[in-house]
């Protein structure tokens, strides 16, 4: 803790045990100083427990023992720990490699003191309050809003996974199917994945239980040229990832090969159309309503509408 201003915006005590986070983007690069400042001005009328700042400084608003006005919602606030994190200004709310590590480093810290074994994440507003199966909620659930902005939102499975990893947890932080091992015999297809995590260890073999040999830091492309369970062996023969800390690329479509349209949810709160497969492209129109589309053409990592409207860029949807 670097920083503490209590703020006067706050319910004391909170009437629910803590069970919950609630992680919020503040819609600035500020300190925790700032941060908490802020919120100490009555006629703000919001508050958080904990605001991270932009250079990782950790600053206390709202003691635990009591409820924060943060989520738009008293009963969430009631039973969850609410952070606010600096972030950029601007669509998708960017936030440092300095404020990501500090707010992991809180996550396990606040999960140690109040015996939460394990962040669960699954994306799913109606499993709000079943603690038992998702544990981390966000802010759009329960108001018009797109806190805490789709950065922090889509780095919600890896926040998880990283604070779990560290708490020794056995659970997943988000029960998606895994990629599968490549079968005995079977020839594998390399392919692209870009790291998500601000630091990733790379291990000696396929698992924890193997040493440390080096870190990617960089957040790049690498190509993985073996995969054994949820594990990846870098090309670079440096040693083997965990690709629940990546995100794999898609794949350009061969040319004369025979393209398989799929369907893909949009994860933005707003996402341009294009004319052509790029941002030099001009925008013929917006996507506002994270709804499910199909995908008829692949360029990189931009799809072509069915619709015909145009191009969207396929770092802002989900393979359905």
């Amino acid at each position: 803790m670097t920083y503490s201003r209590i703020s006067p915006n706050r319910t004391s005590p909170r009437n629910h045990k803590i069970d919950t986070i609630t992680i919020h983007c503040i819609v600035g690069q500020w300190t925790a100083k700032q941060g908490c400042d802020y919120f100490a001005t009555t006629g703000r009328e919001c508050s958080a427990n904990y605001v991270v700042g932009k250079d990782g400084s950790i600053g206390l608003s709202v003691e635990e023992q009591d409820r924060s006005w943060c989520s738009s919602s008293r009963s969430n606030d009631h039973r969850a720990i609410t952070i606010e994190v600096a972030s950029d200004a601007k669509h998708p709310y960017k936030v440092t490699d300095q404020a990501m590590a500090a707010l992991i480093d809180l996550l396990v810290d606040i999960c140690r003191r109040n015996g939460i074994k394990a962040l669960l994440w699954k994306g799913d507003k109606s499993l709000i309050g079943q603690v038992d199966k998702q544990n981390m909620t966000v802010h759009r659930w329960f108001a018009n809003k797109a806190c805490p902005g789709d950065y922090l939102y889509n780095l919600h499975p890896q926040i998880a996974a990283q604070v779990n990893e560290r708490l020794g947890a056995a659970a997943p932080a988000e029960p998606e199917k895994k990629p599968s091992q490549t079968p005995s015999g079977a020839t594998f297809t390399p392919y692209l994945v870009r790291i998500t995590a601000s630091v990733l260890n790379i291990r000696k073999g396929p698992g924890t239980s193997y040493a440390v040999t080096g870190q990617i830091k960089d957040r790049g492309v690498y190509t993985i040229v073996e995969q054994k369970g949820n594990w990846g062996r870098l090309k670079s023969g440096a040693g083997w990832i965990s690709l629940s800390y990546t995100e794999k690329k898609p794949s350009q479509t061969p040319s004369g090969a025979t393209f398989t349209p799929y369907l893909v949810r949009i994860t933005a709160s707003v996402l341009n159309i294009r004319k052509g497969p790029g941002t030099s492209y001009a925008v013929t129109g917006q996507i506002k309503d994270r709804g499910v589309y199909t995908i008829v053409e692949q360029k990189g990592n931009w799809g072509r509408l069915k619709s015909g409207a145009g191009w969207i860029s396929l770092s802002y949807t989900k393979k359905v």
